[in-house]
C-alpha cells in the first residue's frame, strides 16, 4: 500500500552558511527553506516562528540545549531590531552565551562571517 506525504521536521544536519534571505524563507546549502531558521552546532532547523511571536526562552530551548558548543547567538529579529526580554537574556546568560538581537539581514551577514572564522556561533533567524 502507497504511503501518502511524510512531513518531517526540517533539519540539514550540519553547518553551511546562509546564501540568500527574503520572501519568508531562506537558502543555503543548495537547499531552500520557508520559514524561520535555528542554525545550531549539531545542524539547521526549521524554527516555528514569527515576526508576531515573543521572544521567550521556550522559542529557544534548542539554543540552550546546545549552550555548551555556543560562545554567541545571533538573532535576527525580523526587518527591523527588536530588544530581547531579560527573561530570555537571563537564561542565555545563565548557561553563559552572548546574546545579540539585530536585524534578520544584518544577523545572516555576521552569521557567514563568523562561521567561516570557525567560531562558536550560532544563529536564530526570524524569516523575512
Amino acid at each position: 500500500m502507497a504511503k501518502g506525504i511524510e512531513i518531517r521536521e526540517a533539519h540539514f544536519p550540519g553547518r553551511a552558511p546562509i546564501d540568500a534571505y527574503g520572501n519568508g524563507g531562506f537558502r543555503f546549502a543548495e537547499m531552500s527553506h520557508r520559514g524561520s531558521l535555528l542554525c545550531l552546532p549539531s545542524g539547521i532547523y526549521g524554527w516555528d516562528m514569527t515576526l508576531e511571536d515573543a521572544l521567550t526562552p521556550a522559542h529557544f530551548q534548542k539554543v540552550l540545549d546546545e549552550a555548551a558548543q555556543i560562545e554567541v547567538l545571533l538573532v535576527g529579529t525580523g526587518p527591523n531590531l527588536r530588544v530581547l526580554p531579560a527573561e530570555l537574556k537571563a537564561a542565555l546568560r545563565a548557561r553563559q552565551i552572548s546574546s545579540d538581537p539585530m536585524s534578520t539581514g544584518a544577523a545572516v551577514r555576521t552569521f557567514n562571517i563568523m562561521l567561516a572564522e570557525s567560531r562558536a556561533v550560532a544563529a536564530a533567524l526570524i524569516a523575512v
